[in-house]
């Protein structure tokens, strides 16, 4: 109840505002002249498209495919580092609070860890448009809906017959986050589990069990 008084109050008192600058109204009583806000002119330099025509569903699904696979890299290297004792105490351990996760614990997390997780959302699409020139500012919404989207799936505890990973065998999910906090080790990514297979950091019953294989076959030779 705390949360919905403060966006309703919050929000529900700016958007007067809001209708009196888009309309221009009471400029005389206006304190200072309108400044043009810094978005445009960075999403301008880097080359993102804010204007008509939107892009086509292909070039927008192609891109936002990209963008997953580029953000769940840049969130594995720098996740798996944040669970370093230093950073681990300091950081990361606040996002640990909750060894049973569920939807709003996705964003529950130290301003620092936000920033270094969150470039990885925000930075990949600016890096992408700065080395192609070709990004709408439509895509780059969608793009973050859809990362909210799963992040909050991946903290919802909940593992249904028709989870999105039963079909994507490389789609991490709820199942493989939720073994993050309820062991505090691997799994690392954020949306596939291909990282964690390779660099062998995955926490699954199979990976356990391949890993004790592994150290029979070894002491055995």
């Amino acid at each position: 109840m705390s949360f919905v008084m403060h966006e309703i109050v919050y929000f529900g008192r700016s958007l007067p505002w809001i209708f009196i600058d888009t309309l221009g109204l009471f400029k005389n009583y206006k304190i200072q002249n309108y400044v043009r806000r810094l978005f445009h002119p960075m999403a301008q330099f880097f080359g993102l498209s804010t204007s008509v025509p939107f892009p086509s569903v292909w070039t927008m699904m192609y891109q936002i495919a990209i963008f997953f696979v580029l953000e769940d890299t840049w969130h594995y290297f720098s996740h798996r580092a944040l669970h370093w004792g230093p950073l681990y105490k300091a950081i990361h351990k606040i996002h640990h609070q909750y060894s049973a996760p569920f939807g709003m614990a996705a964003e529950y997390a130290s301003p620092i860890e936000v920033m270094i997780l969150g470039f990885g959302t925000v930075g990949c699409p600016i890096l992408w448009c700065a080395l192609t020139g070709d990004l709408h500012i439509f895509t780059m919404y969608v793009w973050i809906v859809l990362r909210l989207f799963q992040a909050i799936d991946a903290h919802s505890g909940y593992e249904f017959p028709w989870s999105l990973h039963h079909f994507l065998p490389f789609w991490a999910g709820a199942d493989h986050h939720d073994l993050h906090h309820e062991k505090f080790v691997g799994n690392y990514s954020s949306s596939f589990r291909w990282w964690d297979y390779l660099l062998d950091t995955e926490y699954t019953p199979e990976a356990l069990k391949r890993r004790r294989e592994g150290k029979i076959i070894k002491k055995a030779q």
